[in-house]
């Protein structure tokens, strides 16, 4: 009697299960297929929303050398206004923010300047992967260092007063400590004259005269005294702490809570930043802090503002504003009173990322 028998229900198993193997490729497949299309139309989506945005938006009058208005007191921003010059670093006298801006060569997402350099953050994207080419720019906006690409979605930058130093924080998925659909933050200072970055992750943080050592810490936010010392945003624990670090000690200690995205001002008394208090997820209220007394000063704008704020002197901070729907909205500097008086009033239209040159 042939041994062929016996063996066919064998067979049939291993082609049971081999067909069951390809079917779960298949699928796989599928839903990889699915999860990329999506991807690619939510990405075309959002460009097509973004050049509508740019059709419906006023044009911004632009005119003079930027080289003449740089000499000057002067504030550079990103020019989000229609036209060709949309996301070039434009510049425009103090005494005359709404005047027509003069456009430089670069161009960049997000920006913070000095005299010395500017520091640039240009965002690219393949298919739903968002990253940001970091650089160092010279006065004339030509590029002098490279600082390498950061993956996230948004981003933070500054410069110390000397601009030897800069940070650069990077809101990015992906990280063990945090829950599905949440984001981490990655914060760096790099020596502009080169060097190794340091890490915030990497420096002892104390909270009530505790060392912190929880996973879920996250850093943002950073403003800078000078060379070595700054202040950042940490979260530990569920709740948002002002920090003060130091550079040459790796060290952060918790100052008060509930402050997001810190601006020093310019006589480095106060610290102009976004206070969430008991507003919903995701609304902030624009406050300013006196740092030997704790007073805390909300400011005139009671608008949810989602932005590092500059401030324009001692007297007034500058922040941005995203304003209209998805497919129309338009990005303005805005200037309100930092004693908290008065009203805010729109300082730079179309414009994003201000930073205050002197």
């Amino acid at each position: 009697m042939s041994d062929g028998p016996p063996d066919m229900p064998v067979a049939d198993g291993d082609a049971g299960a081999g067909g069951r193997d390809r079917a779960r490729l298949i699928a796989v497949l599928a839903v990889t297929v699915v999860a990329v299309l999506g991807a690619v139309a939510y990405v075309v989506h959002a460009r097509n929303e973004s050049r509508h945005a740019a059709e419906r938006a006023p044009h911004a009058a632009t005119g003079g050398d930027w080289a003449a208005v740089s000499a000057g007191p002067h504030v550079a921003f990103r020019n989000t206004g229609a036209g060709a010059d949309q996301g070039h670093v434009a510049v425009v006298p103090l005494t005359d923010p709404t005047g027509p801006r003069a456009i430089t060569p670069a161009s960049c997402d997000r920006l913070y300047a000095t005299r010395v350099r500017a520091v640039c953050l240009s965002a690219r994207t393949v298919l739903a992967t968002r990253s940001y080419q970091v650089r160092l720019l010279r006065p004339d906006w030509s590029t002098e260092r490279d600082l390498g690409q950061l993956a996230g979605l948004y981003s933070r930058t500054r410069l110390s007063p000397d601009a030897g130093q800069a940070a650069v924080t990077a809101f990015v998925y992906g990280d063990s400590y945090t829950s599905p659909g949440k984001f981490s933050t990655r914060t760096t200072i790099s020596p502009a004259n080169g060097g190794k970055p340091y890490d915030l992750e990497t420096f002892a943080l104390v909270v009530d005269g505790k060392v912190r050592r929880d996973r879920d810490r996250n850093f943002w936010g950073v403003t800078f005294a000078d060379d070595d010392r700054f202040y950042a945003t940490a979260l530990v624990g569920g709740r948002t702490w002002l920090v003060q670090g130091s550079i040459a000690a790796r060290r952060l200690t918790a100052l008060f809570d509930d402050v997001e995205c810190p601006s020093l001002s310019p006589d480095g008394t106060r610290i102009a930043y976004k206070k969430h208090g008991d507003l919903p997820d995701g609304q902030w209220r624009l406050t300013v802090l006196d740092l030997a007394t704790g007073r805390q000063t909300p400011l005139a704008e009671t608008r949810s503002i989602d932005d590092q704020p500059e401030w324009l002197d001692d007297q007034h901070v500058l922040y941005g504003l995203q304003s209209g729907p998805m497919a129309a909205r338009t990005t303005d500097v805005w200037v309100a009173d930092a004693g908290g008086g008065g009203s805010p009033r729109l300082f730079i239209p179309n414009a994003w990322s201000p930073t205050v040159v002197r």
